[in-house]
């Protein structure tokens, strides 16, 4: 029987649920790596991971592959993997259906003035706030991989004007796509809602600075679904502040959880989510991950890999 090394930095109990679904359906034997001497290590050809220590992945030389449990990666591939270990990321149906009724409930939130009614409960003021309908709101998403077409087709039934910025050009029915740094400058002069589900690489790095930001229109919204380090979140917070900017929805931020003295948890203008727009449901995913392993000892098939150079 082959072995899999499971690496993670999930708590004790994460880490115990998902081990006792991965062992009742994966015919290899799962083990952690304190149970693995360095001589069994190098037996060790696939490793399944939950953001981990790339320095416990080091210790499995001979890995093939290693399979992610999150659809983000970008730990390992900063990290710098050795080129002969293939990456692959978690690519589950159900996880971009998730995300996108995340993307429509909290576009919905900015779009029916949420915030603005629930300051006004806290001050005891009743008054009614125009409402726009959804095919006067110009919502642009970052990134059109999985999670972003499933998101834009989800708002493409509420008839938003939508658009999207891909790294290469993409055909998508009823969606203006726009590449490059031009494109996104121009899209974001037309934005009243963007919102990001790009992958964190170098490029994307504090993408969006205080120069783009500033190209949205007064008023306009931010949501970020993606990674934290996407913005420059001193720069969103000082667009905030001037009034530039009305609201932002974060579920992802540089440092998590997010520290209790960050001026973020009482800014009026921003609201704080734990990074739960597309958790990863554990059923399917396991299934996912099981068939994946199950290919590969049958037909030394490794799914889809990441691009190290890209990080995605």
């Amino acid at each position: 029987m082959s072995t899999v090394v499971f690496i993670s930095e999930l708590s004790l109990s994460e880490q115990a649920i998902w081990l006792s679904h991965l062992n009742e359906k994966l015919h290899d034997e799962i083990k952690l790596p304190h149970q693995l001497s360095d001589l069994e290590a190098l037996d060790v050809d696939i490793a399944i991971v939950a953001n981990p220590d790339p320095e416990v992945v080091a210790r499995f030389p001979n890995l093939v592959w290693i399979q992610s449990l999150w659809a983000g990666v970008e730990r390992l591939v900063t990290a710098g993997l050795p080129s002969h270990i293939k990456l692959v990321r978690l690519v589950d149906p159900l996880l971009a259906i998730t995300m996108a009724e995340s993307v429509l409930a909290w576009t919905l939130y900015l779009q029916r003035q949420m915030p603005s009614y629930t300051k006004q409960q806290q001050e005891q003021c009743w008054q009614q706030l125009p409402v726009k309908a959804s095919s006067d709101v110009r919502v642009s998403i970052l990134g059109a991989g999985e999670l972003g077409l499933a998101s834009l087709q989800l708002l493409s039934k509420l008839n938003y004007q939508l658009s999207c910025w891909t790294r290469s050009p993409k055909d998508i029915p009823n969606v203006r796509n726009y590449t490059g740094t031009d494109g996104l400058s121009l899209m974001l002069k037309e934005t009243d809602i963007v919102i990001s589900l790009l992958p964190l690489t170098p490029d994307t790095h504090h993408l969006l600075n205080n120069e783009l930001l500033s190209q949205l229109p007064k008023h306009a919204q931010v949501i970020n679904f993606s990674r934290g380090g996407i913005i420059d979140t001193s720069a969103l917070v000082k667009l905030l502040d001037d009034g530039h900017l009305s609201h932002a929805v974060l579920d992802v931020f540089e440092v998590e959880p997010l520290p209790q003295g960050s001026s973020l948890w009482q800014h009026d203008k921003v609201t704080v989510l734990p990074h739960i727009s597309a958790p990863t449901n554990i059923n399917s995913a396991t299934t996912i991950v099981v068939a994946n392993i199950e290919k590969y000892r049958a037909h030394g098939v490794i799914p889809t890999v990441t691009n190290l150079k890209k990080g995605y």
